[in-house]
């Protein structure tokens, strides 16, 4: 494992917000000004690499692993595509997260879900279901997210109260007698004939 491949593991996953210098300096035992040079080193490594799409963003004190601007127009195409309208369990998981905890940061999230959720929150900002709420006073300044307009409209809610409550769902849940099982109903008909 060599010092490039150690800030790059860290650059993916810290995802969108991305890592300051001091931070990945103190992560990886290494003085700020060896761990710039490494990560000068990365970007030119990406950049003179044709095969490779990533490279990486300074934004305020922060790096950020992300891709070429020339993979734009593909990744916008891709986007739009009826396969990328499909949300996965995990930004399905965040979202309902954010939309009940609001405004919450990401590790919050990876704390309730118990597994990293970087992924899944920028596939949610991309797709514009939720957006940057502020920021968490304190070490960090992590962002704050919660849901957007969009996210409103799209499930046809004028307030965030119209959420359907959890405590009654989970109530509605614990009444049931039989197996809440989406196949119980077939195979039950299939066994009585």
């Amino acid at each position: 494992m060599n010092e490039l491949s150690q800030i790059e593991a860290m650059l993916f996953v810290v995802g969108e917000e991305g890592i300051g210098l001091e931070e990945l300096a103190f992560t990886l035992k290494r003085s700020t000004s060896e761990i710039y040079q490494n990560i000068i080193d990365l970007k030119k490594k990406y950049e003179e690499d044709e095969t490779v799409a990533l490279t990486i963003l300074e934004v305020g004190n922060h790096f950020v692993l992300t891709t070429k601007k020339e993979f734009a127009p593909l990744l916008k195409e891709f986007a739009r595509s009826p396969m990328a309208n499909r949300l996965s369990q995990a930004a399905l998981e965040a979202l309902s997260i954010i939309a009940y905890k609001q405004p919450v940061t990401r590790s919050e999230i990876d704390e309730l879900r118990g597994v990293q959720s970087s992924g899944a929150v920028q596939t949610l900002v991309a797709r514009q279901l939720i957006e940057e709420k502020g920021r968490v006073d304190g070490p960090g300044r992590a962002i704050l997210y919660g849901t957007s307009e969009y996210f409103m409209d799209y499930f046809g809610l004028k307030d965030i109260k119209e959420l359907p409550d959890v405590q009654q769902m989970e109530e509605d849940l614990a009444d049931e007698d039989e197996p809440l099982d989406l196949f119980y109903d077939r195979f039950k008909e299939e066994d009585e004939k």
